[in-house]
């Protein structure tokens, strides 16, 4: 074992004043322990340089700056390891629900709607405020720490915005559109100009601007932020089909008619085959043997895809089903009397024009009728059908 000698050891505290420890405390600290070693590892005084370089990098993983840096952090956050903890648990926390949550509601698997909410809360309130206190410390410039928090503010935005959307809640446009002018004219501005300026980040601050446009040009493009135009027709089309089933019921108690035997039994068939029709479409929306219409409703209200896979095949055209309720209203509006058949326009099966307008081409009644078209306004036209045909044979 061996002494060091005075110009040896300030040999040591300059080298490590040069590779970033500025804290004196730390710099003498770290001066103690590699003397320490060097002194009952050394054998000869003259390789004093080059084993003093083998034995430095025993102290950090990439440079020996980083526990200048750690030290920092930890003189400034007193329960750093606590806060760094809670962060990756968070953020795990965040990753494994979101995943779930968003298999279970593609699935419609009960507890969907409690995992996102608990992903994106546990991301909005724990996750990216610590994370913004922890990156906002390894920086100094005033411009680096606007950027940052002005990324978790848009951060946290964007995510309640997701979460309305999912959810259904009011607001969630707004949010979603606030949320993207936060981006174009706050976040990116001051991302992109702080960055291009440094000659070393120029080249990734361009990249990452770009990628960020894309990948929220895509989200915005996927994300309905009104109902389509067919939605729009069939919620038309229902409120203007029950005027016409008032007007119906109006003509049906003012005039006394007499109904042949033979359009009572046809009608009577056509409501139990719509009804058939109802309970069916129930059962294929929820795949249960029990379920009841008003909770099917509730969950499924606004699915169009279930409703078109009920009604038609891939290729657009209609199943025996609805081709079957076709022929029978169609057979059953032939019998009705000239004024019966002006009022009761729901059971006329002819060809009409898309959207009601004569510059589009003419669609079957079938596609008029249920192509596009939610399961509630599936339910109600099918409803509405039922009440025509009742006023039409009571």
């Amino acid at each position: 074992m061996i002494v060091l000698s005075e110009e040896q050891v300030q040999y040591i505290l300059e080298d490590l004043e040069q590779k970033g420890i500025e804290l004196e405390e730390l710099r003498f600290s770290l001066l103690d322990h590699i003397c320490c070693v060097l002194e009952e590892e050394l054998n000869d005084p003259a390789n004093f340089q080059d084993h003093y370089r083998k034995v430095l990098p025993r102290f950090f993983k990439r440079e020996l700056r980083e526990i200048q840096e750690e030290t920092e952090l930890l003189l400034r956050f007193k329960n750093y390891y606590a806060m760094k903890r809670t962060m990756i648990i968070s953020a795990g926390i965040t990753a494994f629900t979101f995943v779930t949550g968003a298999l279970f509601k593609i699935m419609h698997w009960p507890g969907a709607a409690f995992m996102i909410l608990l992903s994106i809360t546990t991301l909005c309130f724990i996750f990216l405020p610590i994370l913004f206190l922890f990156k906002s410390k390894e920086t100094n410039s005033t411009i680096e720490k606007i950027t940052l928090g002005v990324a978790t503010v848009f951060g946290i935005v964007i995510s309640l915005a997701t979460l309305f959307k999912v959810m259904h809640w009011p607001g969630a446009n707004f949010m979603w559109l606030s949320s993207l002018g936060f981006l174009f004219f706050v976040f990116l501005p001051l991302f992109f100009f702080s960055g291009i300026r440094k000659k070393e980040t120029k080249l990734n601050t361009i990249i990452s601007s770009v990628l960020i446009l894309v990948a929220i040009g895509l989200l915005f493009a996927l994300t309905q932020l009104r109902v389509s135009k067919w939605t729009e027709y069939h919620e038309y089309k229902a409120d203007l089909q029950l005027i016409q089933l008032i007007e119906l019921s109006e003509i049906n108690s003012s005039h006394t008619m007499t109904v042949s035997d033979g359009l009572k039994r046809k009608g009577n068939e056509l409501i139990e085959e719509i009804n058939a029709l109802k309970k069916g479409l129930v059962l294929h929306m929820s795949n249960s043997e029990s379920a009841q219409a008003s909770t099917v409703l509730i969950e499924f209200g606004r699915e169009i895809n279930q409703t078109n896979r009920f009604f038609f095949h891939e290729s657009g055209k209609p199943k025996p089903r609805l081709i079957e309720l076709k022929e029978n209203v169609s057979s059953l509006y032939s019998m009705l009397s000239d004024t019966m058949q002006e009022k009761a326009t729901i059971l006329n099966t002819d060809e009409r024009y898309r959207f009601n307008d004569s510059l589009e081409e003419l669609i079957s009644w079938e596609e008029d009728m249920f192509s596009h078209a939610t399961l509630s306004n599936v339910m109600r036209k099918l409803n509405q059908l039922e009440l025509a045909v009742r006023f039409c044979i009571d």
